[in-house]
C-alpha cells in the first residue's frame, strides 16, 4: 500500500497544482503541491512506494522486466489518484529518475515502457542536477543547523552509486568532488562476502578505502569546521541517531552501527520504520558517513531530521527555476576552473560582462532565457582555457578541456553547450563534421549557434586584452547591427577583429555587425 501523508489545502493557493514524481533507487514517489500567494510551494499530497531499482541495476546490470512493471503499476495508481481528486492525471509538472537509471543497460526500454504504458516522459537527473538538487537542500533547509554557520562546512551526501561533497566557505561553495562509492553500489559489492556484524561493516569500510583516501587527499589543504550528512537512509534514521539534537558524535554512531549490523533487514524495518530497500542500504550509507568523518577527524556529524524525500521533491520542481546565488555559485565554478588553467581571468570576465550586455540588449532578437545567459557568461570565462595545452588551435583544446570538466550546477548538456560555445569563439563556427555538435538535439544546435555568434562579437570588442571598451550602444536597422563605443578613439583594432568574427552573427541573425565612430 503506498504511504500517504495528506495535507489540507490553504486558502488563497493558486488552483493550478504542481506535481512532481520521482522514480528513486528504492521507490516511486509524488507530490502533489501549490503556489501560494507569496510564491513558496505548499505541499498537498504525497505518496510513495518501494521498488527494488538500484538493487536491479548493481545486482543485474539492468532493471528487471517485474521491478519495470511494478513501476508502472505504481505510476498507473497515482495518476489514478489523480483523476480521483479531481486533478488531470497528465498534468504532471516534472517526472525523473535517479541518476543511477543511466547505468542500467536497458535505461532506453525502461524508460520507453513507462512512456508507452503511463504517457508520460520521464527525464533521468544527471550529475549537474543532482548537485543543484543538493544545492537546494543545504542553503533552503539546512542553513539553520549551527554547523552552516561555521567557516568551512563540507556537506556530504551518499548516494546509491555515487557520493558528493560540497564545501561550503561561510555559506559559499568553494568546491565539491564527486566519488564511485554508495549506498546500493556498496551493498551489491559486499553482499559475496557473507559477512555479518562487525565483520561486515569492515568489509564496507574496506570497499570505500580508495575513495576515502581521495577524499582525505581533496580537502588536505582546508581546516573542516563542520560536517553536514544528507541522503535517504540516514535522513530516515535521524530520530535515532541525534535523539532530536542537530548532532552526533562519531562514538555514538559507531555504536549505532555496531547494533544495526547485529539486526538482520527484517528487524531493521521493524525497529526504524523503513521499507526493505532503505533496510538494506541503511549499513553502508551510515558506515561511509562515519567513515567520511573519521577520515576528516571531526568530532560531530550533523544530520538533519527533514523528510529526504519530501524534500526532493519539492526541489525538483523549483530547480530549474534558480537565479540569483545560484548563479553566482555557477559563475564562481567556471573561474575555479579558468584559473586551474591558467586563462586570463581579465580578458574572461570582460568578455563576459560584454556578453551579458549584449544579450540583455538583444533579447528581442535571440528569444533565450536567463538559463542561457548563465551559459553564456560561462562559455565567456571559459572560452580560452585551452591555451593551457597549446595557444594554438586553443579554441579545440578549450572544447576538450570543457567536455572533460565539472561546472558546479550544469548539467551534462550545460556543459556540452559551455564547450562548444566556447570552441566557436573564433575560426570556423558550427559544423554537422563536429561529433558534440551533431550529437545535440536541433534545438540545442541552435542554441550554441546563437550564444557563440554573441561571443565572438564579444570577443572582438575585447581584441586587444586590455579592457578597452566599457561601454556599448546599440542600434539596430534593417541589416544591420550598430556598435557605438563611447569613450573609445580609435576603434581600428577591434573593427578588424569584427570582420573577422562577426560572420556568425550575419549568419545566425541576418545582420551585418558595425562599429560606428565614438563621435
Amino acid at each position: 500500500m503506498p504511504k500517504v501523508r495528506r495535507k489540507p489545502r490553504q486558502a488563497g493557493a493558486a488552483v493550478e497544482p504542481r506535481i512532481a514524481l520521482h522514480i528513486g533507487a528504492g521507490s516511486v514517489s509524488m507530490m502533489v503541491a501549490e503556489c501560494a500567494e507569496d510564491g513558496t510551494l505548499v505541499p498537498l499530497d504525497f505518496l510513495e512506494q518501494p521498488a527494488p531499482l538500484a538493487r536491479d541495476i548493481f545486482r543485474l546490470g539492468a532493471v528487471s522486466p517485474a521491478t519495470t512493471e511494478r513501476i508502472v503499476s505504481i505510476i498507473r495508481g497515482y495518476r489514478e489518484s489523480l483523476r480521483e481528486s479531481g486533478i488531470d492525471p497528465s498534468a504532471i509538472t516534472r517526472a525523473a529518475a535517479t541518476n543511477i537509471l543511466s547505468e542500467a543497460a536497458n535505461q532506453e526500454t525502461v524508460v520507453n515502457r513507462i512512456r508507452i504504458a503511463c504517457g508520460l516522459r520521464v527525464a533521468v537527473i544527471d550529475d549537474g542536477e543532482m548537485t543543484r538538487l543538493i544545492y537546494l537542500k543545504t542553503r533552503r533547509r539546512l542553513s539553520h543547523l549551527p554547523a552552516m554557520r561555521n567557516e568551512h562546512t563540507l556537506v556530504i551526501h551518499v548516494g546509491p552509486g555515487n557520493t558528493r561533497a560540497l564545501l561550503f566557505q561561510n555559506g559559499r561553495i568553494s568546491r565539491y568532488t564527486s566519488y564511485r562509492m554508495g549506498t546500493h553500489r556498496t551493498r551489491e559489492a559486499v553482499e559475496g562476502s557473507h559477512a555479518e556484524g562487525a565483520s561486515l561493516l569492515r568489509v564496507i569500510r574496506e570497499n570505500a578505502l580508495s575513495n576515502l583516501a581521495q577524499l582525505r587527499h581533496d580537502y588536505s589543504d582546508v581546516r573542516i569546521h563542520g560536517l553536514v550528512a544528507i541522503g535517504y537512509e540516514i535522513q530516515s534514521v535521524a530520530d535515532f541517531l541525534t535523539d532530536r539534537k542537530s548532532a552526533c558524535r562519531p562514538k555514538a554512531m559507531r555504536q549505532f552501527n555496531a547494533a544495526a549490523a547485529a539486526m538482520s533487514d527484517v528487524e531493521l524495518v521493524k525497529r526504524f520504520q523503513v521499507d526493505y530497500q532503505t533496510a538494506e542500504a541503511l549499513l553502508p550509507a551510515l558506515e561511509i558517513n562515519l567513515a567520511a568523518a573519521e577520515t576528516l577527524g571531526l568530532g560531530e556529524i550533523h544530520i538533519p531530521d527533514s523528510d529526504y524525500e519530501q524534500g526532493l521533491l519539492h526541489d525538483l520542481l523549483v530547480s530549474r527555476d534558480l537565479t540569483g546565488s545560484f548563479h553566482d555559485e555557477v559563475l564562481g565554478s567556471a573561474r575555479i576552473l579558468a584559473s586551474r588553467y591558467e586563462s586570463d581571468p581579465g580578458h574572461g570576465e570582460h568578455v563576459a560582462g560584454l556578453c551579458r550586455r549584449l544579450f540583455d540588449q538583444l533579447a528581442d532578437l535571440h528569444q533565450l532565457g536567463p538559463h542561457d545567459a548563465l551559459l553564456l557568461q560561462v562559455a565567456a570565462i571559459l572560452h580560452e582555457v585551452g591555451t593551457y595545452i597549446s595557444p594554438r588551435a586553443h579554441h579545440r583544446h578549450s572544447e576538450y578541456i570543457i567536455l572533460n570538466s565539472e561546472v558546479f550546477g550544469l548539467d551534462r548538456t550545460d556543459v556540452t553547450i559551455v564547450a562548444l560555445v566556447a570552441r566557436y569563439h573564433r575560426h570556423a563556427g558550427p559544423s554537422p563534421d563536429h561529433p558534440a555538435y551533431a550529437a545535440l538535439p536541433v534545438e540545442d544546435r541552435i542554441r550554441v549557434c546563437k550564444l557563440a555568434a554573441i561571443l565572438r562579437v564579444a570577443d572582438a570588442l575585447e581584441r586587444t586584452h586590455v579592457q578597452r571598451v566599457e561601454r556599448i550602444e546599440i542600434r539596430r536597422e534593417a541589416d544591420k547591427l550598430r556598435l557605438r563605443l563611447p569613450g573609445l578613439a580609435d576603434a581600428a583594432v577591434e573593427r578588424l577583429a569584427m570582420t573577422a568574427k562577426a560572420d556568425l552573427f550575419e549568419q545566425v541573425f541576418g545582420l551585418v555587425v558595425v562599429i560606428d565612430d565614438a563621435g
